[in-house]
């Protein structure tokens, strides 16, 4: 009985390190052709063009997210804090709605979380530039995050004082 070994049976070549599987090159895939259709049958398929709206969409909101970094970086850096805590309180708010079962849009979750996530990348680029490196800036945000005074968000501010 012949045994054979697994270098000689795989289609890895000899120069490959041992324990590394490359996979063998696959085929292209043919789409529909591979299975013994014929393409006529799908012409219209193949024929419709693709619709032009969808990327244009696309640069427009690209334009309108270069717009609020613009914005976002030519604020001060305490206003810039003033309004993370801000957002944050307003997605406190909009969770306890949503426990609450109100009414609330659901997109305001992934807007706002955005939003705090370029307020808070434009301050890290600053502390970057003042040479602060990452340890440094992380002790500085926990005092910063002590400091904080909790106070209401600006939709309640502004409830309040229509009242």
């Amino acid at each position: 009985m012949a045994t054979m070994s697994l270098a000689a049976a795989s289609p890895l070549t000899a120069s490959t390190p041992r324990g590394l599987a490359v996979p063998a090159p696959r085929a292209p895939f043919l789409g529909l052709r591979a299975f013994g259709a014929s393409a006529t049958r799908f012409a219209g398929l193949a024929a419709a063009p693709r619709p032009s709206g969808r990327g244009d969409a696309a640069v427009v909101r690209m334009a309108k997210r270069e717009q609020e970094l613009e914005e976002i970086r030519a604020m001060e850096t305490e206003s810039l804090e003033q309004e993370v805590v801000d957002l944050k309180g307003e997605l406190f708010l909009l969770r306890l709605k949503r426990s609450a079962r109100q009414e609330f849009k659901s997109s305001e979750f992934g807007r706002m979380r955005k939003r705090v996530a370029r307020l808070l990348t434009v301050r890290r680029e600053r502390e970057i530039e003042q040479g602060i490196n990452k340890r440094n800036s992380r002790k500085l945000d926990r005092k910063w995050k002590l400091g904080i005074v909790v106070g209401p968000p600006p939709s309640l501010r502004e409830k309040k004082e229509e009242d």
